[in-house]
């Protein structure tokens, strides 16, 4: 059974760090994107961090240089490591993978619909919720 477990949400002061985890299991294949999103109440989700089965990593503009992620590929897991939070950063975070044999199928969609595309055939955990406070 294909499953993602995230773990490592919590509540922080601006400026402070928080660390999320997403152990994935039960997937076939090897090759994976994986990334994070988040979401508020009434906007819609958007993209944190993302990585592609070349690890190749991608940002949104508004993490760049305060969030780091990372995957540590024999245990299937992403981190996400978060410094000097702000309060515009509260949401909940959602850890989002596709296992794939069909990555070169992939690339030219990719390419024209940007980095986070991918996740539209991904499988999605339950999320973990991030609260920031001034």
């Amino acid at each position: 059974q294909e499953q993602l477990l995230e773990s490592g949400g919590g509540s922080a002061l601006a400026g402070g760090s928080l660390t999320l985890s997403c152990a994935a299991s039960g997937f076939k294949h090897k090759s994976s994107y994986m990334g994070w999103f988040r979401q508020t109440p009434g906007k819609e989700r958007e993209g944190v961090a993302t990585i592609d089965p070349d690890d190749i990593m991608t940002y949104a503009d508004n993490v760049k240089g305060r969030f780091t992620a990372s995957r540590d590929n024999p245990k299937n897991t992403l981190y996400l490591q978060m410094n000097n939070l702000k309060p515009e950063d509260t949401a909940m975070y959602y850890c989002a993978a596709l296992f794939t044999d069909q990555v070169d199928t992939l690339r030219p969609l990719i390419s024209v619909r940007g980095p986070w595309a991918w996740s539209d055939f991904g499988s999605w955990g339950q999320g973990t919720q991030v609260t920031v406070s001034s």
